[in-house]
């Protein structure tokens, strides 16, 4: 199995969607009708748009490689694996994910509490990937795509199959990505 471990912002939602959640519900809730907790807010309203041209990129990807998505970005604190699929759906993307990657603190709290305090993003994303792997040997290829730098020269250890989207308002579409991301998934 060939796996995209996909982050969302700064790689397919960029820097020029963030905040399109809240215009989408300013047009939903009103004083007479008010914004929910955020749980219960609709998964459409709940996330930010993915950029078109990225979604583009993502799709030729998936088709040429036959890759699945594994969600790593923090948007699964936000939605389970139904709604990121349904969302991912609504957004153009050919695939829904086929799961997320587990969750730092529910498999070594320790481990988080201290990543936590350190405001170490990069090293507990770089964990939870490990940990999916492991958890699921038949991978054959991977890659894991993100705007933190999880790459061997930055975090000690990093992740060998690592493609970074250094700049938000472009993410997965800025040139020379989709071909690193190729590499590595055939």
């Amino acid at each position: 199995m060939k796996v995209i471990f996909l982050d969302n912002d700064g790689v397919i939602c960029l820097a020029t969607n963030w905040g399109t959640r809240f215009r989408k519900q300013k047009k939903v809730y009103t004083k007479e009708n008010p914004r929910p907790l955020s749980e219960e807010i609709p998964v459409e309203l709940r996330f930010d748009n993915f950029d078109k041209k990225a979604i583009s990129v993502l799709n030729r990807i998936l088709e040429e490689t036959g890759a699945e998505i594994v969600v790593s970005s923090d948007w699964k604190r936000h939605a389970n694996l139904e709604e990121l699929g349904l969302y991912y759906e609504s957004q153009g993307i050919i695939k829904k994910p086929i799961a997320v990657t587990p969750n730092l603190r529910d498999f070594d709290s320790d481990t988080a509490a201290m990543f936590s305090w350190k405001g170490w993003l990069e090293r507990i994303r770089c964990l939870e990937i490990q940990e999916w792997l492991k958890r699921n040997p038949n991978v054959t290829h991977w890659v894991a795509v993100d705007d933190l730098n999880m790459s061997n020269e930055y975090l000690q250890p990093g992740l060998d199959n690592f493609v970074l989207t250094p700049k938000s308002a472009e993410g997965i579409k800025q040139s020379g990505i989709e071909e690193k991301i190729l590499k590595f998934l055939k």
